[in-house]
């Protein structure tokens, strides 16, 4: 009978330690993954150009100065889909702010070409191709995923990162609290 005591006080410490770990990990990552450090993007970030469905380039360094918020997305990628029509709207309300919208689809050129002649959107959208799956995991998302959204600050800082769905509260916080500038 000693030994279920003594058991089960080890199963507690476990669990407490693992939640300990989880909550300490969980604050590690949103900390980090915020931007509340403020890590500046480099030269070589800001001297990249992706080609427009319609034509032309969209050089990054042409959007230095004003916040930006970069989102990749996919024509294959349901959530990806679902959110374009709210970032569509953040960007028609919030570029008067001076905020800035970046759609970067990682697919194929053909594929978003016929996406956006059937779903419009106002915000400028560059074709990453097989290159923003490495740019993506450069600035933050590892494992690669969809949808993925990074934010600027005016200063060129990372102001927050997001993989996965955009909600209304993401873009509010991020209007209201995140972005200075």
């Amino acid at each position: 009978m000693t030994s279920s005591p003594t058991r089960r006080g080890m199963l507690y410490a476990g669990v407490a330690a693992a939640a300990a770990a989880a909550g300490f990990g969980g604050a590690w990552w949103k900390e980090h993954s915020s931007g509340a450090g403020g890590e500046m993007l480099d030269a070589a970030f800001w001297a990249q150009s992706f080609e427009r469905p319609e034509g032309g380039d969209i050089v990054l360094s042409s959007l230095r100065g004003k916040p930006l918020l970069l989102n990749f997305w996919a024509t294959w990628c349901p959530p990806c889909v679902e959110e374009m029509p709210m970032i569509d709207a953040f960007f028609r309300e919030q570029g008067v702010n001076g905020w800035q919208v970046l759609g970067l689809a990682i697919d194929q050129p053909s594929a978003v070409r016929k996406f956006l002649q059937r779903t419009p959107v106002t915000y400028p959208t560059g074709l990453a191709g097989l290159q923003g799956t490495e740019l993506v995991k450069n600035l933050g998302n590892t494992g690669g995923g969809l949808p993925f959204t990074l934010v600027l600050n005016a200063n060129g800082s990372v102001a927050a990162r997001k993989m996965g769905k955009l909600d209304a509260a993401d873009l509010n916080t991020w209007r209201r609290e995140l972005v200075h500038g």
